[in-house]
């Protein structure tokens, strides 16, 4: 998965734009008047949220962004406006002289909100984005995104879309309404489940999940519908393509305050940019991973997008079986994710407890074990006439079942050290029956800084014991 290059396009966000304000403190009573908590607080912070926060999370890209969006004559809406100015978003506010500026204050403790208190005023509706104030800006964007909050910025949104479609502009909506019938026409949608269900009903299973979405489709005349379900991931339905099921990505979720956001934002810049929809969409699930990390309403950087996208692929890499050049991309990817290496080699032509045992210590030396395996000529080679007993493709299918080995190579030579010195290791690893110069591949890894081991073995076993045996027609005893 790549990263376009975004600081090129010119992006215009359309919707309900908020403030979201958060007061920290600690609370460690119970108030005398009533049963709630006291939070003396210690700190503030205000961050744009909505459609304003679509647009920092653009900007955070280095897309060129343009906001158009209500806000009141106040001290938030001064507050909002000071926040896009530092950010480099180009602003068209429809200032309300008597409105209120949308404002969410959060009361924060010990990273738990412990209260949310709601700031709108009653003139939102009137401040709806008209055709003709959008259609100043559509020559000069590649893409538009409205997020529709549902306060009133977007009550017309039926002739924005048009205005659009004429201009050949593409057009993501993030929504809110329950009835996506006002958004006929649009490129994609990204509800959430509930805001989805809440338009075609309730869904059973994910195979009705898209049966629903392709008549929505159909219905409103859309390109797509991206379904976000927060912790199960992503769907993506397009026309006449299979539904692309996305895995989630995050590691540990302290906030989804604005997921939603990040998700409208980066899959729109991808669109703009010209990747494939599931392409797109798949770069949107791992900025949303990341920003769900985050407490708060968030952003996601280039950087943090481009880390992101260097785990993920690793991580998408499905254990077993790779080729030489694959495992010399991966590996790389794994050093920027300062994952320890680890690699050692073999014939493992027939597996026994002392294989398991030695493996399974090489992989506590590091994060990800790599096992290099001879082939059969290679074998033939060192053991002589009559092995391997197992040809390549059976050994290294057994051991890339092994729990404890991520990823099994072959190799041709009769030893790995050109293999080795390819793949750049941080920990080589051999059993204890060889002596440290024996090793091969040893001095690039040294070189490297890297580290070589030697660790013990299981005594009583080997590959050719188990052989003689076998000839003889006897046990082990």
């Amino acid at each position: 998965m790549k990263i376009p290059d975004f600081h090129q396009l010119n992006v215009l966000v359309a919707g309900d734009a908020m403030l979201d304000r958060y007061w920290y403190g600690e609370s460690g009573r119970i108030s005398p008047e009533a049963p709630v908590p006291v939070v003396a607080i210690a700190r503030t912070e205000d961050r744009p949220g909505g459609a304003a926060n679509v647009a920092m999370a653009l900007a955070a890209l280095d897309v060129k962004t343009t906001l158009v969006a209500p806000i009141g004559h106040d001290e938030a809406g001064t507050a909002l406006r000071g926040l896009l100015a530092d950010a480099g978003v180009r602003t068209h506010w429809l200032e309300q002289p008597n409105g209120t500026t949308i404002t969410k204050l959060r009361i924060i403790s010990q990273h738990q909100q412990m209260l949310r208190v709601d700031f709108e005023g009653p003139a939102a509706a009137a401040a709806g984005i008209s055709p003709e104030l959008l259609e100043q800006s559509l020559s000069s964007v590649d893409a538009v995104i409205f997020s529709d909050y549902a306060k009133g910025a977007l009550a017309q949104v039926e002739p924005l879309i048009h205005a659009c479609r004429v201009a050949g502009r593409p057009v993501l909506i993030d929504p809110k309404r329950a009835d996506f019938a006002v958004y006929a026409g649009a490129g994609v949608l990204t509800p959430n489940c509930t805001e989805f269900e809440r338009m075609v009903g309730r869904c059973g299973s994910e195979l009705e999940r898209v049966e629903r979405a392709r008549e929505l489709l159909l219905q409103l005349d859309l390109a797509a519908v991206l379904l976000t379900r927060g912790e199960e991931g992503m769907i993506l339905v397009e026309r006449d393509r299979e539904a692309v099921h996305i895995a989630a990505r995050a590691q540990e979720v302290f906030d989804v305050t604005g997921a939603g956001d990040t998700v409208a934002a980066v899959l729109g810049a991808a669109l703009a940019a010209g990747e494939e929809l599931a392409q797109a969409a798949a770069l949107a699930n791992l900025a949303a991973g990341v920003v769900v990390g985050k407490l708060g309403t968030a952003t996601v950087s280039l950087a943090e997008l481009r880390a992101a996208v260097q785990r993920g692929t690793a991580a998408d890499k499905p254990r077993g079986i790779i080729t030489e050049g694959e495992l010399i991309a991966l590996v790389r990817e794994l050093r920027q994710r300062q994952d320890v290496v680890v690699m050692t080699n073999g014939c493992f032509d027939i597996l026994h407890p002392g294989h398991i045992a030695y493996l399974e210590r090489a992989k506590t030396c590091g994060d990800r074990l790599i096992v290099a395996v001879n082939d059969d000529d290679s074998v033939r080679r060192l053991k002589g006439r009559g092995r391997p007993i197992n040809p390549l493709a059976q050994r290294m299918a057994v051991l890339a079942g092994l729990a404890a080995v991520d990823w099994v190579v072959p190799f041709s030579e009769d030893t790995p050290a050109r293999l080795i010195e390819a793949i750049g290791p941080d920990v080589l690893v051999k059993g204890g029956d060889y002596r440290l110069e024996e090793v091969a591949g040893r001095e690039g890894v040294l070189a490297r800084g890297g580290q070589v081991r030697l660790l013990p073995l299981e005594g009583g076993y080997s590959t050719t014991g188990i052989v003689e045996r076998i000839h003889r027609g006897g046990t082990r005893r």
